[in-house]
């Protein structure tokens, strides 16, 4: 029987999107003071560098999957304007009200769609710019959601995959207590939730390091596959190419 992982454990592939699609209805509303509370307020700063690296512009299309609570959404759609087009997407259909409401609070009324990043509804070469921040860890078949996002890109355009990665060996110790430690405390304490972010710390051990993920994109058929390492390799930016 084909297994995957859900942290550290070995679980069915349905039995792992119903353990992750639990672990985001549960943090839904407090996921972003919890973002802000682990990174410091650090992951706006790393989503902002990704729509710099973007090249998108006024006029671009974009498809944000996994776009939860809009971050990422609205920072494209300040960058493409009313002329461009940014289609906020997301499986759980928790997280993707919550990122509904707030783009609606902040006057943006955007093309709202909840999908599997696996099997997008999309018509093939239809975007310029298809980006996943911290979601692509938490997908089941990481293989064919890269697949997809290949399929969706016109030639020229880009794919992002801005995630948790392989940290610089010598903070590796400080970092691992960190996240086992105080993660889920601050989740027990915030959200309610110390298993969940339990998770989190042991879905980012297990998620392939950078060059895995390189190799990963490129086996995907992305052309010129690099990424940029943040805080030491903490977060890594991905980005392949469409020729």
């Amino acid at each position: 029987m084909d297994k995957t992982h859900f942290g550290y454990e070995q679980v069915s592939p349905d039995e792992k999107t119903r353990r992750v699609r639990g672990v985001f209805d549960s943090v839904a509303g407090k996921y972003d003071l919890m973002n802000d509370l682990m990174s410091a307020g650090l992951h706006r700063a790393w989503k902002r560098f990704a729509v710099e690296v973007s090249g998108t512009r006024a006029g671009s299309r974009v498809l944000d999957l996994a776009g939860g609570t809009g971050d990422l959404a609205r920072l494209f759609h300040d960058r493409v304007g009313e002329s461009g087009t940014v289609v906020h997407t997301d499986i759980n259909g928790a997280m993707l009200a919550a990122g509904r409401d707030k783009l609606i609070d902040a006057g943006l009324l955007l093309p709202t769609v909840q999908c599997d990043a696996e099997a997008l509804p999309f018509a093939a070469a239809a975007f310029d710019c298809v980006s996943i921040a911290f979601g692509l860890r938490n997908v089941t078949h990481k293989e064919r959601a890269l697949g997809e996002m290949r399929r969706m890109l016109r030639p020229g355009g880009k794919a992002l995959v801005l995630e948790f990665s392989r940290v610089w060996a010598p903070l590796a110790p400080a970092y691992d207590w960190y996240s086992f430690n105080v993660l889920p405390r601050l989740g027990r304490l915030v959200a309610r939730d110390e298993a969940s972010y339990r998770y989190l710390a042991e879905s980012i051990r297990i998620h392939p390091d950078q060059e895995a993920l390189k190799q990963m994109m490129a086996n995907a058929g992305f052309d010129r596959v690099d990424y940029h390492n943040l805080m030491a390799g903490v977060v890594a930016l991905h980005v392949g190419y469409v020729h």
